[in-house]
């Protein structure tokens, strides 16, 4: 391959590479920046729309080669989003990415290519939330949780509760001060039947959409309840950890102040000095693997202050 159609990968990119990276794409301009504050990001590539046909089949050798794998999750990138975009986070093979990030590209969309991931096999995913009502204004701090078997974007856009939230209050996000166990409020959310809504809420979105997405279910076929449908899915694959009965109130205690001190670095080094909203979701992969997805600021999300969704 020519010397000029070479791509690097995040994992490749130099401290100043990663610090200048293009705003015009704030996912990926942000896992640069989570990679560059140290924080576990996935090996990812960026094609941007108007680029040639051969960077993009150089930037899906660069991140195969790299990882070794002929699937890659796939996501996609516009700024500032509407209601209606390509929700990504699925796996596919690199034989269906060419045709799949040709259509996003073509829809003025940028496409990222990540290492896979199995969305069923999470073993917890935490949302952490960053607010404030102004610049030098003092917010509040909260992380939001699941458990095995749901994803990030159960807690983001999915509309799911999360079975443990933690809270700290009058958080001054300019100057650092490590929070007392006794300033981190924790509640639980764990009941039968609040468990039960919250799966078949997963379940749901799963049938409707990201079954449909990956082509494991035709989207043409009428499903009187996709819930239904999507458990059967999974239980048929052995993907059973949703049904796991875990208590993660501990494991979520034990890492609060951890991830304070990674929100309160990535709130201080945020390109945007006047935020009022952040977040960043990471996952537990299984193993024992965190990583963090990215991060959300609430000007580029719609709904974020509204709806108290990222």
């Amino acid at each position: 391959m020519a010397g000029q159609d070479l791509v690097p990968t995040l994992h490749e990119l130099s401290a100043p590479e990663l610090a200048r990276t293009d705003s015009r794409y704030p996912k990926w301009a942000t896992m640069c920046l989570l990679r560059l504050l140290g924080l576990p990001v996935l090996n990812a590539v960026l094609i941007t729309p108007g680029e040639h046909i051969s960077r993009s089949a150089a930037a899906i050798h660069a991140i195969v080669a790299a990882t070794g794998q002929q699937m890659l999750t796939l996501r996609s990138d516009g700024g500032a989003e509407t209601r209606r975009y390509y929700r990504g986070g699925n796996t596919f093979h690199i034989d269906e990415l060419q045709m799949r990030a040709h259509a996003l590209l073509n829809q003025g969309r940028a496409v990222i290519l990540l290492e896979p991931t199995n969305r069923y096999t999470n073993r917890l995913t935490a949302l952490l939330r960053m607010d404030r009502p102004s610049a030098g204004q003092a917010g509040q701090f909260t992380i939001e949780a699941l458990g095995p078997g749901y994803d990030a974007a159960d807690l983001t856009r999915g509309g799911v509760s999360p079975q443990i939230t933690v809270t700290a209050l009058n958080i001054d996000w300019s100057y650092y001060r490590q929070p007392w166990l006794s300033d981190l409020r924790l509640s639980q959310n764990q009941s039968p039947g609040a468990e039960q809504t919250r799966r078949r809420q997963h379940l749901a979105r799963l049938g409707t959409s990201v079954l449909t997405d990956t082509g494991h279910l035709d989207s043409r076929l009428p499903r009187a309840d996709p819930a239904a449908t999507a458990e059967a899915w999974l239980r048929q694959r052995g993907y059973l950890e949703l049904w796991h009965s875990q208590d993660i109130t501990d494991l979520i205690a034990r890492r609060a102040r951890e991830w304070f001190d990674n929100a309160f670095l990535i709130a201080k080094r945020h390109r945007n000095r006047s935020w009022t909203c952040l977040a960043s979701a990471t996952s537990d992969l299984g193993s024992g693997r965190w990583i963090f997805w990215d991060v959300v600021d609430g000007s580029n999300k719609y709904g974020t202050i509204s709806k108290g969704k990222v």
